[in-house]
């Protein structure tokens, strides 16, 4: 296996599919990038069992061939030359000779026969999402799913919910919920959740001249490709929480805010609490303003923030990172803060419209 190739094409390339390889894995073989040689190109893959990934690159191929190689070993090599070339000639014992200007490595490769073989999507519908757009709609959900060691592993998805003339984009964890619509006709009427994780590292190498992302949703596996990059991803089978039957037909208080003044309060208020601690904010609302407070073994802290307040005074326990999250992710100037007391979810809706909806649990507070 022999050939030339652009070292900043590669470079790149490694550093995007590294994404999709897996780290302290069993296998060795799944922490490597697998390459082909070939007159048509380098076809690179990376496959940790839950994510794919592949790309082609232009090369000058002297002879085929195949191997995989330590995905970081190779990235770090690849940024430390200074070369604009680089080549690659392997021989017999899978001992591969890298050269760039006046700097070479050796290096020990792995058999390509030992690499999994990447799934395929059959049968699929293409979708095709403008990116911009889709970059929008995942980061203003994907903060909510669930973690990866979740008990309910269609928790960690999200869920594309697509109608006739909008897409819906939600992700939910069990103690909070987001919701992000986009008026747009994409000629199909599905549902499908995918991986939070693969969702999340296919949108951060869309570039920004980039036009749109193709989806091809197969009966197992929905692909992804843009840039070149063919994303595959098994689909979460189980059943999605039914976001529409959650929502409240009206609220006993609502609270107009200006997103980032009041995101900054509970900044300040947050400077004691930690994930650890789980101790919840206090919120007491009443005619004018809303009163933060919070006690923690770090100290005590209170801050308040003028508002608009229509309804009931009370006062309800929150968690201070969910509601940041919630307030950030709306992306717009004012929002609308809805409550029906102290043991129902928190509901943050736009000023005018029906783009995203946002929901936090409430927590239970001690008495003081």
């Amino acid at each position: 296996m022999r050939f030339l190739v652009n070292r900043e094409k590669l470079c790149e390339a490694v550093m995007n599919l590294s994404r999709a390889v897996a780290t302290k894995a069993t296998f060795p073989v799944l922490e490597g990038i697998h390459m082909t040689a070939t007159p048509d190109g380098l076809k690179m893959m990376a496959y940790n069992l839950e994510i794919g990934m592949t790309k082609t690159i232009d090369i000058t191929c002297a002879e085929e061939g195949s191997i995989v190689f330590k995905a970081k070993l190779l990235g770090d090599i690849l940024r430390s030359m200074n070369g604009e070339t680089v080549s690659f000639e392997v021989n017999d014992r899978l001992v591969c000779k890298i050269k760039s200007g006046s700097t070479m490595f050796d290096i020990m490769g792995m058999p390509a026969a030992d690499f999994p073989e990447m799934p395929t999507v059959d049968d699929c519908e293409r979708l095709v999402f403008p990116c911009e757009t889709l970059k929008d709609m995942v980061r203003q959900t994907v903060f909510a799913t669930a973690q990866a060691d979740a008990q309910k592993p269609i928790l960690t998805g999200l869920l594309f919910d697509i109608e006739e003339d909008n897409v819906k984009v939600v992700g939910v964890d069990g103690y909070r919920l987001a919701v992000r619509k986009q008026m747009m006709n994409l000629g199909k009427q599905m549902s499908f959740v995918i991986s939070a994780k693969t969702i999340g590292e296919a949108v951060k190498i869309i570039k920004d001249d980039e036009e749109n992302v193709e989806f091809f949703v197969g009966r197992r596996h929905v692909a992804m490709c843009v840039d070149g990059y063919s994303i595959v991803s098994r689909k979460i089978e189980g059943e999605f929480i039914d976001y529409k039957k959650i929502m409240p037909s009206s609220f006993s208080t609502t609270v107009k805010v200006n997103t980032k003044e009041i995101a900054s309060t509970i900044e300040r208020i947050s400077l004691i609490i930690n994930d650890q601690l789980k101790t919840p904010m206090r919120c007491k609302i009443e005619s004018e303003e809303i009163i933060f407070s919070c006690a923690t073994a770090l100290g005590r802290a209170t801050d308040s923030y003028a508002a608009k307040v229509t309804g009931e005074s009370f006062e309800i326990g929150i968690n201070n990172r969910f509601l940041l999250d919630a307030l950030k992710a709306c992306e717009c100037d004012n929002a609308v803060v809805n409550f029906n007391g102290s043991f129902a979810s928190v509901i943050i809706l736009p000023e005018s419209g029906d783009d995203f909806i946002y929901m936090v649990m409430p927590m239970r507070l001690k008495a003081e």
